[in-house]
């Protein structure tokens, strides 16, 4: 008997239903914590189950069954049962006021679409993917805020989305095109000091906080070249170098316009905030030249002419050789020349102690070694490595992530003087190893119920970038192979950090903004930047004001030292500026166990959110470079979901899920097609219908209102293919 399409659609659905009505889940629980992007098919797997015990949370009792699932999204069939595992006897997680479970499901190595089930009480994790390329758009998409950075340069369709269009800031009067002396601001002293990245939430611009960034973005590069595509949708795409070194060149020439005729490298260019970015007319001022701001020239320019010599970009490699012998030359005769710009330009101190100034100037001896094979600089590497502190103290901690990775970069030169390689490999290993518990024991001990160890006293302001530090700590390990027993603990230890941005954290909550697009259901709504301000009608909030932030920005992080200001709440000039004071809930951040220390927001003066919201390419590059070593190159993402039900060809993906108020569904290419779009709930009963036509990779928004929380089934019909997909209103 021959069965037409309807027939057939009729059985799929009641298929789906009758399956469905006792699997499905009533509701997800932000109790279930996985990865919201999810894991790489052979990785470790291991979901956090929470009970929270202290904290803004501590009223919602969870008491966990003992057995769990792992179902399939589509079609809700089980493919593993296990039982959790009470961590640590059942104590209550200090950093979190949790007590805590862990479910390890890393048998389960099938591609497709997942959640864990709690079948006691009926409530399921978030969903998640398991593929081999399942970051790979995540890094991309971190990647991206440094475009959203570049200051000078318009943000244009299709670099952006429309809703981020922008023009170029920054190039009006007295300006970067025509910066001037903060002590002299006469035309005399007027430099082109255009370009480079906004540091952060405002839009200063500073040398030596730039350090950290370029190093661990050319270093992100020369560890892992392969995963470094020339697609990620920037302006320079597509010109047959990889993109991070197109971003990195972004704020190399930045960096090449403030060195002076003499080598000297000026110091920061600051002054400003408005939104957008093209919004500023203020004035802008530049700092003088300083030993500090001149040896992180010299370190990061021998850094990068190597990187660019590696691609065959010979030219611009000798124009940054060039700029780092200089810089060298001038700071060898000039040790002592500083510069404070707290009070003068711009909010952060940029200049450096004693200590940090001898770390700026050993790297660059490192990188001006490893580029020219000049025996001067070996000389200066071997005569002063003694000197940072993983020699003087043999402990490798994650606030010299730039020192160590110089460190180890030399002992890993071909020509590197024996003994002193020798001393910084072991030195390095047994601090990893054995000798500091903040370590591999920390992960081999369980210490951390989120997997992702750090001591409570490095839980500081921008504890994300400490957390990025700690993994990339890890990850060198077994990039220069210190420790080959012990491999696979290091990339497990590492990919706990990984597991906490996405999600697998007290929160639930993944550290990056504005990415449901892109699978996290619960990512950042809010954080402190001038362009995406607190109140702004365009940019404040995701599902509140008309954008929201743009995508794949990190906030500092948890910080338990956060308050507000120290005016507050009578003391701030008037009762308008006190009623500030008592404008937001608090709590959290305040009051909370150290990992419960967070919020999104970003209310700027006096309730001073930048101390936990504020993003800075800083954090950035350190996520960006651990996450890196967890992409995967060459990568093929599959073309179809484990739905034994699914017809193959139409719906790409469908975000957010869990929805609220709507939600996108994005095909696959289909030039100039009519797609019929029907929700049916679970009885089977048709509630919408649309008509919608649509192009290659075109995205529809498709209006849930008025729906009651539950489970529906989405039917679309298009080119004669139909296809049927669940998906979850909240």
């Amino acid at each position: 008997m021959k069965t037409n399409s309807k027939q057939l659609i009729t059985v799929l659905l009641f298929v789906l239903i009758t399956s469905f009505a006792t699997a499905i889940p009533t509701s997800i629980t932000a109790f279930i914590k996985v990865d919201q992007f999810g894991y790489k098919t052979t990785a470790q797997k291991i979901a956090v189950i929470s009970d929270p015990q202290t904290g803004y949370n501590a009223a919602l009792f969870f008491a966990p069954g003992t057995s769990y699932e792992v179902r399939e999204w589509f079609t809700d069939a089980v493919v593993f049962t296990g039982n959790i595992t009470t961590w640590n006897s059942g104590a209550t997680h200090a950093q979190s006021g949790d007590k805590v479970f862990w479910f390890d499901f890393s048998s389960v190595v099938n591609p497709g679409s997942y959640y864990v089930y709690d079948p006691t009480n009926a409530v399921a994790s978030y969903r998640f993917e398991i593929n081999d390329c399942v970051y790979n758009n995540v890094l991309k998409t971190a990647m991206r805020m440094f475009y959203y950075q570049r200051c000078g340069l318009a943000k244009q369709y299709p670099f952006v989305d429309t809703g981020y269009v922008d023009g170029a800031s920054h190039l009006g009067a007295q300006q970067d095109l025509d910066c001037r002396l903060y002590s002299s601001p006469s035309p005399a002293n007027s430099k082109n000091l255009s370009g480079g990245w906004y540091d952060a939430g405002d839009y200063n611009k500073y040398v030596n906080f730039t350090w950290g960034t370029l190093c661990d973005m050319l270093l992100a590069y020369e560890e892992n070249p392969t995963v470094w595509s020339d697609e990620y949708n920037l302006p320079e795409s597509a010109n047959g170098i990889p993109d991070i070194l197109d971003e990195t060149k972004y704020e190399l020439d930045w960096l090449l316009k403030m060195q002076n005729s003499n080598g000297s490298l000026l110091s920061v260019v600051g002054g400003g905030e408005a939104s957008p970015p093209s919004a500023d007319v203020t004035a802008r001022r530049y700092g003088p030249a300083n030993t500090s701001a001149t040896l992180t020239g010299a370190s990061v320019f021998a850094l990068a002419a190597i990187q660019y010599n590696a691609i065959g970009q010979t030219a611009y490699a000798a124009t940054l050789q060039t700029a780092a012998l200089n810089a060298w030359t001038w700071a060898d005769a000039n040790p002592a020349v500083t510069f404070y710009n707290t009070g003068v330009i711009a909010a952060g101190e940029q200049e450096l102690d004693a200590y940090q100034l001898s770390c700026r100037k050993f790297a660059a001896a490192v990188y001006l070694y490893a580029l020219t094979g000049n025996a001067t600089y070996k000389a200066y590497v071997d005569a002063n490595y003694t000197q940072v502190h993983l020699l003087q103290w043999t402990f490798a901690y994650p606030f010299e992530g730039c020192e160590q990775d110089a460190l180890l970069y030399y002992a890993g030169l071909p020509g590197a003087t024996t003994s002193v390689k020798n001393a910084i490999r072991t030195a390095y290993t047994a601090s990893l190893k054995t000798n500091n518990a903040d370590n591999l024991p920390a992960y081999t001990n369980s210490t951390d119920a989120y997997r992702a160890y750090l001591a409570n006293n490095n839980y500081t302001w921008n504890s994300n970038q400490t957390k990025s530090k700690q993994a990339n700590m890890f990850l060198a390990m077994n990039r220069y192979n210190l420790d080959a027993t012990n491999a696979n603990n290091y990339t497990n230890a590492a990919s706990g950090f990984v597991h906490y941005f996405h999600g697998v954290n007290p929160n639930s909550k993944t550290y990056l903004s504005n990415m449901s697009k892109w699978g996290a259901e619960n990512s950042v709504t809010s954080f402190y930047h001038s362009w995406f301000h607190d109140g702004s009608a365009l940019w404040d909030e995701v599902g509140v004001s008309t954008y929201g932030p743009a995508p794949g920005f990190i906030p500092g992080g948890v910080n338990p030292s956060y308050d507000w200001d120290a005016c507050c709440p009578s003391g701030c000039g008037s009762a308008g500026n006190n009623a500030l004071c008592l404008a937001e809930s608090l709590d959290p951040p305040k009051n909370q166990p150290i990992q419960k220390s967070y919020k999104d927001f970003n209310t700027s003066w006096p309730i001073n959110s930048w101390t936990i919201s504020e993003a800075g390419i800083y954090t950035q590059a350190s996520y960006v470079r651990m996450l890196s070593k967890f992409a995967t190159a060459p990568c093929t993402p599959p073309t179809s979901t484990n739905s034994k039900l699914k017809p193959v060809g139409l719906i790409q993906t469908i975000y957010p899920q869990p929805a609220e108020d709507n939600v996108l569904i994005k095909f696959y290419g289909h030039e100039n097609a009519t797609v019929v779009i029907e929700v049916l709930d679970i009885t089977g009963k048709l509630v919408i219908t649309v008509n919608k036509n649509i192009s290659a990779d075109a995205v529809v928004d498709l209006d849930l209102n008025g729906l009651s929380a539950g489970v529906y089934f989405l039917k679309v019909n298009a080119k004669e293919v139909t296809e049927v997909k669940k998906i979850v209103l909240e």
